[in-house]
């Protein structure tokens, strides 16, 4: 295998406590200010039948947090074993949810607030070694990203939502740096793919294997607005052409003409985000464009989504040293100087942005702004075992299923790495998903 991971730093029972302290608080402290902007009637309502209604997403983090730390690691007797199905997200769709007996959003916070009560204490007398649910403080880590990861899903629901801003956060700052390359060249061999050794990777992430990837070019930022303004102008949604038989039905049946959120305005194209409508930042990486619509964009512009391995190369191979890095500036955690996560800015940033973030090779923004569109189908690594529930990961493997990376501006740093893996259908739009091109190099 070429190269290898480091294991990532504090991984000593305190600082592993300390950090699933952190990861938890802030986690919860998202959790709070999505469900405390708007009025009840609001966190009830279901904004639109792809997404639940905000109450039982709160309630769900309660739950989910209940069964796996309360009840799988501390061994204690469950709290409200009847709501359980009520929030398993496989028995009930999302359009079906809002017909449940759902707890009312007073209860739904005062349950989630007294599990978390009784979990700061579990964490705090917990073994974080003997098996491997608890190994590394694994389980803290899991709720952790899980909570997040709902934190981002509220975050679209808040997006989708008619009626006046809820939410507000400043622009993100300006930190590009002069001009820069319209590609960059990855050279081909082997690289170190996934994850063995990172304490709170997820299943899909593991293990890691050793990928053999010919040389390539892929775009040094983000797709940007303006560029997707030339293909809508040369009537990329117009000519079959471009399309996959699926994507150009999806689109004739919808009357989709542009990017969700956008809408023309005499000759101008404007955007609504969270509450407000804006003239289409030309410069920003586009955003709500589903899999179908990045896919023709590249066959348009004579190019293609790289895969899921070309992408991981380009963003964790350092090709002086031959190892794979936790992030494309290293192995450190990010900061606000490497990328655009957190839910800090609600907005892309500039494409060119983050010189601090970039790869070894030069890549821009391959972590945070907008999840990026692969060509992979969601797989399994060589070697894969379903942990700690085959539902995480397993049951979603096969081609109906497309691979995003790199996270979004709306994710948290516990739940972004170099290794994670994201998927959802090719015809998703509502999600933060961009997408940048690729191409292969011609052989000399």
């Amino acid at each position: 295998m070429t190269g290898t991971t480091d294991r990532a730093p504090g991984t000593d029972p305190e600082a592993l406590r300390e950090r699933a302290l952190d990861a938890l608080t802030v986690a919860r402290e998202r959790t709070a200010l999505l469900t405390s902007c708007v009025e009840d009637d609001e966190l009830t309502a279901q904004h639109s039948p792809l997404m639940s209604p905000l109450v039982w997403d709160l309630a769900h983090i309660g739950n989910q947090e209940e069964q796996w730390l309360w009840r799988a690691v501390a061994g204690r007797d469950a709290l409200r074993p009847e709501i359980d199905s009520l929030y398993d997200a496989f028995e009930h769709p999302r359009a079906s949810r809002p017909s449940l007996p759902l707890l009312p959003p007073g209860e739904a916070r005062a349950y989630a607030a007294d599990v978390r009560l009784r979990i700061l204490d579990v964490l705090r007398s917990a073994p974080l070694e003997g098996r491997p649910l608890l190994d590394d403080g694994f389980a803290f880590g899991m709720i952790a990203q899980h909570e997040q990861q709902h934190d981002e899903t509220m975050l679209i629901t808040h997006q989708l939502r008619r009626g006046p801003a809820a939410l507000t956060a400043p622009p993100p700052p300006v930190s590009h740096s002069g001009p820069l390359p319209p590609e960059v060249l990855v050279p081909g061999g082997a690289f170190t793919m996934g994850t063995s050794d990172e304490p709170w990777a997820l299943d899909n992430e593991r293990p890691a294997h050793a990928r053999i990837v010919p040389a390539f070019f892929v775009d040094t930022t983000p797709v940007t607005n303006g560029a997707y303004l030339a293909f809508m102008a040369d009537g990329g949604y117009t000519d079959r052409r471009w399309w996959r038989p699926e994507g150009w039905a999806q689109i004739r049946e919808h009357g989709i003409g542009a990017p969700l959120f956008w809408r023309r305005d005499g000759g101008q194209w404007l955007r609504r985000r969270f509450g407000v409508t804006e003239p289409v930042p030309l410069d920003e990486p586009v955003l709500h464009v589903s899999w179908y619509e990045a896919d023709a964009y590249a066959r348009w512009a004579g190019r293609r989504l790289p895969t899921e391995a070309e992408w991981e190369k380009a963003a964790r191979h350092d090709p002086v040293s031959g190892r794979s890095r936790r992030y494309p500036w290293g192995d450190a955690g990010p900061g606000p100087e490497h990328a655009n996560l957190g839910q800090r800015h609600l907005r892309p940033a500039a494409a060119g942005s983050y010189p601090e973030g970039a790869s070894p090779l030069g890549v821009r923004q391959l972590i945070g702004d907008v999840w990026e569109w692969t060509a992979s189908d969601f797989l399994p690594y060589p070697g894969f075992t379903a942990f700690p529930y085959k539902e995480y990961s397993e049951v979603f493997f096969g081609p109906e299923h497309k691979v995003l990376r790199g996270g979004s501006f709306a994710v948290d740093p516990v739940a972004c790495r170099g290794t994670f893996r994201n998927w959802d259908l090719p015809v998703r739009r509502q999600i933060f998903s961009g997408f940048r091109t690729a191409r292969t190099a011609e052989l000399d």
